[in-house]
């Protein structure tokens, strides 16, 4: 599977649509509470450059299984992407970027039409042992009331996406 390019028109309509939840950004430090919280991690066995260069390429959004529409082939500042399975789409754009030399990422947030509010972080670091890791971390909560009946079967779902994301860049 490969990254499809969003219509610039939508893509530019992503852009300046709102967040659907306050604490836009809170995935850089404590997660908020009242939502479902997830942080796991795990170690890869490819170098930092090649974990990056497969994390800016959406890889992890590949690996769901799922349709990847993305404003751009790479993540950038600002990057809106949509994950669609059948009808169902599931629109984001990127919070923020993180680049520091031995630790490397995005988060993005949900979009007006997302089944559920709140934000993903994609993070890989290199650690002091000359290893790599990967940690998704994540806040969320039902938006829509078919999320809400879903319940169980929602956070199944999350649970099989986030191992789905761990396990795509080794």
């Amino acid at each position: 599977m490969t990254v499809e390019l969003l219509d610039p028109a939508r893509a530019t309509a992503l852009r300046s649509a709102p967040f659907t939840y306050a604490e836009v950004g809170a995935t850089r430090g404590a997660l908020p509470a009242g939502y479902r919280t997830i942080s796991r991690r795990v170690r890869l066995s490819t170098g930092f450059d090649e974990a990056m260069d497969r994390l800016f390429g959406w890889r992890a959004q590949l690996a769901t299984g799922l349709r990847v529409l993305a404003s751009s082939a790479r993540v950038e500042p600002s990057s809106v992407v949509v994950l669609r399975l059948g009808p169902v789409e599931v629109p984001c754009r990127v919070v923020h970027v993180l680049d520091e030399p031995a630790r490397r990422g995005f988060a993005y947030g949900t979009l007006p039409g997302h089944p559920v509010s709140g934000e993903e972080a994609f993070v890989v670091d290199r650690n002091a042992d000359g290893s790599v890791s990967f940690t998704v971390t994540a806040f969320s909560r039902p938006a829509t009331l078919l999320a809400r009946l879903g319940g169980p079967v929602g956070h199944l779902t999350q649970n099989l996406l986030t191992d789905r994301y761990l396990h795509s860049l080794t």
